[in-house]
């Protein structure tokens, strides 16, 4: 019985230190943790070969020089200062500056397409009939006017005249005339 109590004892007292001998232990590793400095030929002319440099490769630098970020600034070297800053705001990537010839390109190329919409625009108007639809005149428009206001159409907006924006059949060419008939 003796036993069996001291045995009962010794877990109680063992077990709760043990809780917080755990508890404490990742707090303590984190703060005593340092990462060891990155090799300068590692990180020798970064700036460079950063583009040409793997995918897999881009990733295990960054996240070597991420867990060296997380120690005192004061204990990194100055290759390693730079070469973090130059992967987090570096001109690599989308913050790459356009080619020197890239503006006058899209010039050219914005010229291109509008004179093309102009070419073909007025090849459409150089092959399209001439004359203006019967339905472009004055007295059909103003025919139009009186059909709407017989049935009752748009009783709020509707003003006289509002219709009517052609020229009268009288002052059309005489080409026109004979192509309307």
């Amino acid at each position: 019985m003796l036993a069996a109590s001291v045995a009962r004892a010794s877990r109680s007292s063992i077990v709760p230190a043990t809780r917080q001998a755990v508890r404490a232990a990742p707090a303590v590793c984190l703060q005593t943790r340092q990462a060891h400095a990155i090799s300068n030929p590692t990180l020798a002319n970064i700036e460079k070969r950063w583009e040409d440099m793997p995918p897999q490769e881009q990733a295990d630098l960054w996240m070597s020089l991420r867990d060296r970020m997380k120690v005192d600034w004061k204990e990194m070297t100055l290759q390693e200062k730079k070469a973090a800053y130059y992967i987090a705001f570096g001109p690599h990537g989308p913050r790459r500056p356009p080619p020197p010839d890239e503006g006058r390109k899209v010039f050219f190329l914005a010229a291109g397409v509008i004179a093309a919409a102009v070419g073909v625009f007025s090849i459409t108007r150089l092959f399209a009939n001439p004359v203006r639809p019967r339905t472009m005149t004055k007295e059909w428009q103003e025919a139009t006017e009186e059909y709407m206001k017989s049935q009752g159409t748009e009783p709020i907006t509707f003003q006289p005249g509002m219709m009517v924006q052609s020229k009268s059949e009288k002052h059309l060419p005489a080409r026109e005339k004979l192509n309307d008939e």
